[in-house]
């Protein structure tokens, strides 16, 4: 044995090995060392006295090279591994330990578990294994049998015009454009409008193929325990089939359409100076035409898997978003922050303390149902506002108005979360979080109308001072601007100009 036998250390123990150095050499004081380590007087001295004892492997660590307080002992993996191994080879690691468990009395991790079968050979770890292989799919026969939709947001206009989403129905046989329709945002009511649209062109498909997007599939099933979308339940009414792929090649040939229209569409919107979502739907139609004789594959069968529509079945009645809605005792409804108020029958009275159905429809309309019967209601809406209109009308409350309005302002007037997107009718897209100076209406306290009414006196007496300064030096002699407001008694102050 070498006297003196190599020593590995880390970089955190180099760092210790020169101030130790110092402390020894160099006459560094140990209090100092100990703020530069981070560790007591005490340490330091241990250190030290480690150093000039065994010289660098008093500093390394003295764990290194033993075996871990919490290490798994051999004979218990081994038999953990030989019991997977006769019974449990085809389980895997998760499953594989509940049986340990249950039926052998072995508490292992699962991280362990997996860790003792990648090792002996009965797991293989996912970044392991052999990618998969999608064979392609051959394409339906029918026109009309099955319809690839998909929503692609682009720079359809370039800097024309904001970014918007071009709905694409492919049908899958043909790989034929059914369809073109753009719109601000991918939302339940865009595919409400277009699906209409394809319906009233070319009647009902077999089914629709579409990816994994909320407007498509529940991401919260396993909480709420609905399956079914607002589309989904549409489509079922109607008697159209959903489907979702699993990747974005399953449904290559809407995906390869994205890549056509981003290249030909765009220059042939730019040569024709188009910068309107409605100008755009209006051109669409042409522009399929080209598209389709250029590119459509022939069909395998003549027969048109398209339908009409029965006669018991309604577009307008099944395009429609619908929430459940309680009747509180005092004949009121609440929806989307807006209180609805029906009327006191007896028929009404029946249904307090029961569910009803609230149906919004894509052109903005709402209607309260109970099974096949329109509800008659009034509407009481939570968030009022004052509009500009109404402080000028109303000269001798203006201030007090304008108060209302800027109070206003600070109020969260967002959707609540389970209402739809209204991006089709011009509205703002919805934010997850609200906007910053914002809170809920309950949350409005005092302090934050007297900080509103003080904002408001010093912008008036600021507009007031400039004003007369202004006058000044043009030689006018003016009077004093009233006040519009006194912050200590949060009310208007008593002036000829207020009336």
């Amino acid at each position: 044995m070498s006297p003196n036998p190599p020593v590995s250390l880390t970089m955190r123990e180099w760092d210790r090995l020169k101030v130790i150095e110092a402390v020894v050499e160099s006459g560094l004081k140990p209090g100092r060392a100990a703020e530069r380590l981070g560790l007591t007087v005490r340490q330091i001295e241990r250190l030290v006295t480690r150093y000039r004892e065994h010289g660098l492997q008093g500093v390394a660590s003295g764990k290194r090279g033993r075996p871990g307080n919490r290490k798994l002992d051999d004979a218990l993996a081994q038999r953990a591994v030989s019991i997977i191994r006769e019974r449990y080879a085809d389980f895997g690691p998760t499953l594989a330990r509940e049986k340990l468990e249950q039926c052998h009395g072995i508490r292992l991790a699962k991280e362990t578990v997996r860790h003792l079968m990648t090792e002996a050979g009965l797991w293989v770890p996912r970044r392991q294994r052999p990618p998969k292989v999608y064979q392609p799919r051959a394409r339906r026969s029918c026109l009309g049998e099955l319809i690839q939709i998909d929503g692609c947001e682009h720079r359809w206009f370039e800097a024309r015009a904001p970014q918007c989403t071009l709905l694409v129905y492919v049908d899958d046989a043909t790989s034929r454009l059914m369809l073109l329709h753009f719109t601000r945002s991918e939302s339940t009511f865009s595919y409400f409008e277009a699906t209409r649209a394809y319906i009233e062109r070319h009647g009902k498909p077999g089914a629709f193929y579409s990816d994994k997007f909320t407007v498509f599939r529940n991401a919260r099933a396993g909480k709420t325990g609905n399956l079914m979308t607002q589309f989904g339940r549409a489509m079922y009414e109607l008697n159209i089939d959903t489907f979702c792929a699993n990747s974005s090649p399953a449904k290559g040939r809407v995906e390869r359409a994205h890549l056509t229209l981003q290249d030909r569409l765009v220059k042939e919107l730019r040569l024709r100076g188009i910068s309107t979502v409605a100008q755009a739907n209006a051109y669409a139609p042409c522009f399929m035409a080209d598209y389709n004789a250029r590119f459509a594959k022939p069909l395998r069968s003549d027969h048109d898997a398209h339908r009409s529509l029965r006669a018991d079945e309604s577009l307008e009645r099944a395009l429609t978003w619908r929430e459940a809605r309680r009747v509180t005792k005092t004949l009121t409804v609440q929806y989307d922050r807006v209180l609805y108020l029906l009327e006191d029958t007896d028929a009404n009275r029946a249904l307090i303390h029961r569910d009803i159905e609230v149906w919004e429809y894509p052109d903005g309309r709402t209607q309260l149902r109970a099974g096949e019967r329109a509800l008659v209601c009034r509407q009481y809406d939570r968030l009022t506002e004052v509009d500009q209109g109404a402080i000028v009308e109303c000269k001798r409350l203006a201030h007090v108005l304008e108060l209302a309005q800027a109070v206003q302002a600070q109020r969260d007037n967002r959707s609540i979360g389970t209402a739809p997107s209204r991006t089709h009718r011009g509205a703002q897209v919805r934010t997850p979080r609200r906007a910053s100076g914002t809170k809920k209406q309950r949350e409005l306290t005092q302090q934050d109308l007297e900080a509103t009414m003080i904002a408001l006196h010093e912008h008036e007496r600021g507009a007031a001072s400039v004003k007369t300064a202004r006058r000044s030096a043009n030689g006018e002699v003016d009077a004093p601007a009233p006040c519009p407001f006194d912050p200590a008694s949060s009310t208007p102050c008593e002036s000829k100009n207020l009336g």
